[in-house]
């Protein structure tokens, strides 16, 4: 090697040191803040560049992160942008280029066409512009935290700033009548509409929410594991976010959701078909009846019993918000 080629290797060698060096002032794991801000490059002057190889070479980032640094090494420069955003410039974000079915098929599982891609007329693919709507933000370190990982919606009383103290909070910040999200806004289809009401709902009549259930009518009893009578359920433990072949994005596998299930029942997993009505498979999978009466012994479908009236249409009596039945 000519002593030409040799100091522009060592050049090259220590920019690329220093920026990754100052990139630590703007990009913290520690912090939970991945996403790139105008301070890129230390002085700023490396915010608004879209190409991202201009100052970053793949044989030096994520030399410790040996799961992103595979997938990076194999995909290329197209997986910058899902974590560390746009960097001020007009490069499309992508995030389903490494959480699909073939890279990340776990985080999170995602099996089935429907999704919630804002569209309830038809099944879309989980597109990338549907990711950063409610993950504007994350710290990838494989944990689920509410602060860092939701997109902050306004809060319902203007001036605050009110950490979610649960998924459901962030859900209801869109699924509400009286505080809509701008850019977001939903149309009630038909009178009492659960999609539009669930805020009243949850708060007000669902036992799965605020009104909390009792477990002493007839059909009490939960298999074992972390749920209790009283507890408050998360929207995300029946409903998938990312991908089921059930409506209304009900989970088919009980490992999409219900995470205080015991690992013994949701680890199998226990898979979950609504037919017409009939959520007999999704129920039994937390309930179970103390006292067996009517088709308490009968096997739903996925091995499990214990609830009531298997095989009909559960909506006749159990509906988000029917204050008859003290909703769900």
């Amino acid at each position: 090697m000519s002593n030409k080629l040799k100091v522009l290797s060592l050049f090259l060698m220590l920019m690329s040191q220093s920026v990754f060096a100052l990139d630590l002032i703007d990009v913290s794991l520690e912090k939970g803040q991945l996403l790139l801000t105008p301070k890129h490059g230390g002085d700023g002057s490396a915010w608004g560049k879209g190409k991202c190889s201009a100052c970053h070479f793949k044989s030096r980032i994520h030399t410790e992160a040996h799961g992103i640094r595979d997938i990076v090494n194999d995909v290329g420069y197209s997986t910058c942008t899902g974590c560390h955003g746009q960097n001020g410039s007009d490069a499309v974000r992508q995030c389903t280029v490494c959480h699909n079915e073939q890279r990340m098929p776990t985080t999170p599982v995602q099996i089935g066409a429907e999704k919630h891609d804002f569209n309830t007329n038809k099944s879309l693919p989980l597109a990338d512009e549907a990711c950063v709507t409610c993950h504007q933000n994350s710290d990838m370190d494989g944990q689920f935290e509410l602060g860092i990982d939701l997109t902050k919606f306004p809060d319902r009383i203007p001036g605050l700033n009110i950490p979610y103290k649960s998924s459901v909070e962030f859900c209801l910040a869109c699924h509400n009548e009286n505080h809509q999200q701008p850019g977001f806004e939903m149309k009630a289809r038909f009178n009492r509409d659960p999609l539009v009401i669930l805020d009243d709902s949850y708060n007000k009549m669902d036992v799965h929410g605020y009104p909390r259930g009792t477990g002493k009518r007839t059909y009490t009893g939960l298999n074992d594991g972390g749920y209790r009578y009283g507890d408050l359920v998360e929207c995300t433990d029946c409903h998938s976010m990312h991908g089921t072949h059930n409506p209304k994005l009900i989970v088919d596998r009980s490992n999409e959701g219900m995470i205080k299930l015991a690992p013994a029942i949701r680890d199998l997993p226990v898979l979950i078909h609504v037919n017409q009505g009939d959520y007999s498979q999704l129920c039994v999978t937390c309930h179970s009846m103390d006292v067996i009466v009517e088709q308490g012994n009968q096997d739903t479908g996925n091995g499990l019993f214990g609830v009531h009236q298997v095989g009909t249409d559960c909506r006749q009596c159990h509906v988000h918000g029917l204050a008859s039945q003290t909703g769900l």
